[in-house]
């Protein structure tokens, strides 16, 4: 937001900000004033209204005048030091009532804390065995006036804290900043302030900081949240109207190839994949360049349409390159490719590190001259040396696990490329109206006929045995299995089980199954040759790391165990439970979790429990995660959302959405005066970082 970005000052000329200081800054990303603003506070403690101890439940806030009635010491007499416990009455007008403060770690107290003294108090309580107790409490010596002094009587900021850090410090920074800006510019028009009932901009910041009543707080957010989210959704509509395909393109129609390879099928596509193919069609046969996201749940068919759709284009002569993030998955789509397409005379090519010498010569002399239709591979697709004949059509699979500089890298290959990413961990609302605000995005809901829900159990120790016995007899009826871990050896750090020690238990516990260990370590072809074998049925079970986490497709295969689950995000415990569950065969998942489960895990393990909706899973994901981490971004400084939220502020976002667009219509090119504010606030932003938006 640039009416924050531009006070570019350093942190350390601020009053207080020593060396330690600026370092503790540094940890939270702040070397400017700039920086400074822009954090933003975790929560607000509301200390503008008393709030008496006799009106008081569990879990409530006290916020009063207290007078000291008496100390005393709890706990053993001997062994641990006893704890001092002073209780206090309320001496506010507006109440009664008793509360025990109880002071760990803090016996000092008994000499600053005077009996018959009164005191503001401000702390959370809680009720044990009928009385009122609070652990965590400020006291401060009442004024002669009775005026509260400056930590009551106001809301104040909580911010994050790092190092040598305090709120005290913080808060006496930035209103340090704020004393020295006369006036922050508007960036919003007077006709969207008055239409939503927003403030100016210099006072949403200033009242975002230093909120004089919790009315003005939540204006003042939201003004900044819709600013913000604005700014976002405008460049991001903007930026898609001017590739906006045109919709007189005609029926768009299957190609001789496309209907051939249909009628091959031994299914019929569900309704979602023949829907995604007609827009994936429509914008393959349009002028402008096709940017569209491919989204679908683990096992919906998006390769499938991914395969066919490239059909469409090979029937033009064009040429087609097909990325997979690794050597394993890229392997596995050239096989599948293979069978479906060969027959129809395509010709197809597998490309990655491990294809060297002669034969990589030769398969690069092919991709040049033409006379390679599909070439699949890895990120050696976008090395320097592969230069393609006629390549105008780009699918990246698992897209965000490339980094924008390899997806630019392959794009630059082609003049002008439809470019088609696919990603099997769906985009949840918010994300697609904000982040993919540039991207078409066709999405398979529906599975394949005879697919059953996989049945997921949680597993603790105690449960350990019968999930080993139910495993025996998915095995008993010619069924295979996966059992997964997090670690590869045992480094004698961790008590975490691992891929090597399991392996050697696992053969014992099923002696007369046959089964292989594969893990990231192992050379390239001999997991291919582990995977071949898996395939074929000459293996009853993999020992593995979650390196199967993606591309195996085993049919066959029923039972996932995924050891340490709570170790595991979400969305890796979704993409591990699609590894089963893909025929009409009824799969099962097991979670094993450990004894000590963070908040965090419990949740994941719950969504697990629950749901095999890769949608739902995402939505939960994007709540308990945030959206850093479910978008990839966080890393690569993306969507960095400072007053707006994705998970509460949907109603917000289809707004500026709406205004956006509105906008955006009347006035592409904002030249209009009432735009003119806006045409200035968008030539001082940064470029518009769409592609390091990872799915």
């Amino acid at each position: 937001m640039e009416y924050l970005r531009n006070q570019n000052q350093d942190i350390s000329t601020l009053s207080g900000v020593g060396v330690a200081a600026k370092a503790s800054y540094a940890e939270l990303g702040i070397t400017t004033y700039s920086d400074l603003l822009l954090l933003s506070p975790r929560s607000w403690e509301d200390r503008s209204q008393v709030r008496p101890l006799g009106k008081l439940g569990d879990g409530q806030v006290a916020n009063t005048l207290v007078e000291v009635l008496s100390h005393s010491y709890f706990g053993l007499k001997t062994g641990k030091k006893r704890t001092l416990k002073i209780i206090v009455r309320d001496a506010s007008q507006q109440g009664d009532g008793r509360l025990s403060l109880l002071c760990f770690g803090r016996n000092f107290l008994e000499k600053t804390i005077r009996i018959g003294k009164l005191y503001y108090l401000y702390g959370s309580v809680s009720l044990h065995r009928g009385e009122l107790q609070c652990s965590q409490f400020e006291l401060y010596p009442a004024t002669e006036d009775g005026d509260f002094p400056k930590q009551f009587g106001k809301i104040l900021p909580i911010y994050p804290l790092r190092g040598s850090l305090s709120q005290r410090l913080i808060r006496t920074n930035i209103q340090a900043i704020l004393s020295q800006v006369s006036q922050f510019s508007d960036e919003l028009t007077a006709d969207l302030k008055q239409r939503y009932d927003l403030l100016d901009t210099d006072q949403a910041i200033r009242f975002y900081h230093n909120p004089p009543t919790l009315e003005a707080l939540e204006q003042a957010r939201k003004t900044l949240a819709f600013t913000e989210l604005f700014y976002l959704q405008l460049v991001a509509r903007r930026h898609k109207g001017l590739e906006q395909r045109s919709k007189a393109t005609g029926a768009s129609i299957p190609s001789r190839l496309e209907l051939a390879c249909i009628e091959t099928l031994p299914f019929s596509l569900t309704r979602d994949q023949l829907s995604s193919l007609k827009e994936i069609r429509q914008d393959l046969d349009s002028d402008l360049p096709m940017n569209r996201l491919l989204q679908g749940d683990v096992g919906s068919g998006k390769t499938l349409v991914a395969w066919i759709s490239a059909l469409h284009v090979l029937g033009k002569g064009a040429q087609v390159a097909f990325m997979a993030p690794t050597e394993l998955l890229a392997r596995q789509h050239a096989e599948s490719g293979f069978q479906l397409l060969a027959k129809l005379g395509i010709r197809l090519a597998f490309l990655t590190g491990s294809v060297k010498n002669k034969e990589r010569k030769l398969l690069l002399q092919a991709i040049a001259e033409g006379e390679v239709d599909i070439v699949i591979g890895t990120h050696a697709l976008f090395s320097k040396e592969v230069v393609f004949h006629n390549l105008s059509y780009v699918i990246i699979d698992e897209q965000h696990r490339f980094g924008v500089e390899q997806r630019l890298a392959l794009l630059e290959k082609a003049r002008v490329p439809d470019l088609l990413l696919m990603t099997a961990t769906p985009i949840p609302r918010t994300l697609s109206l904000t982040v993919f605000g540039n991207l078409n995005i066709s999405t398979l809901h529906t599975m394949p006929q005879g697919r059953k829900s996989v049945i997921t159990h949680l597993v603790n120790e105690q449960s350990r045995k019968r999930m080993y016995q139910a495993v025996g007899v998915e095995f008993t009826r010619g069924h295979q299995a996966y059992f997964v871990y997090p670690r590869i050896d045992d480094s004698g750090e961790s008590d975490l089980r691992d891929v090597e020690s399991m392996y050697e238990f696992l053969k014992s516990e099923y002696p007369s199954v046959s089964s292989a260990l594969i893990h990231s370590k192992l050379e390239e072809e001999k997991k291919v040759s582990i995977l071949k074998d898996y395939q074929e049925g000459k293996l009853g079970y993999l020992v593995s790391t979650s390196v199967v986490e993606v591309g195996i497709d085993i049919p066959n295969a029923t039972c996932m165990v995924i050891e340490h689950a709570e170790r595991f995000g979400l969305s890796a415990l979704h993409q591990l439970r699609g590894r089963v569950g893909r025929s009409h065969l009824q799969s099962y998942c097991f979670l094993v979790f450990g004894n000590e489960l963070t908040e965090e895990a419990k949740q994941r393990l719950k969504v697990m429990k629950e749901s095999t909706d890769g949608f739902y899973i995402a939505e939960q994901d994007l709540l308990i995660r945030g959206p850093g981490e479910l978008t990839g971004t966080r890393q690569s400084g993306y969507l960095k959302l400072i007053f707006a939220s994705l998970t509460e502020d949907l109603h917000l976002i289809e707004l500026v959405r709406t205004e956006a667009d509105r906008i955006l219509a009347s006035d592409p090119g904002l030249v209009k005066a009432e735009h003119q504010m806006i045409r200035s606030v968008l030539s001082a932003a940064p470029p518009f970082e769409e592609e390091s938006c990872d799915a």
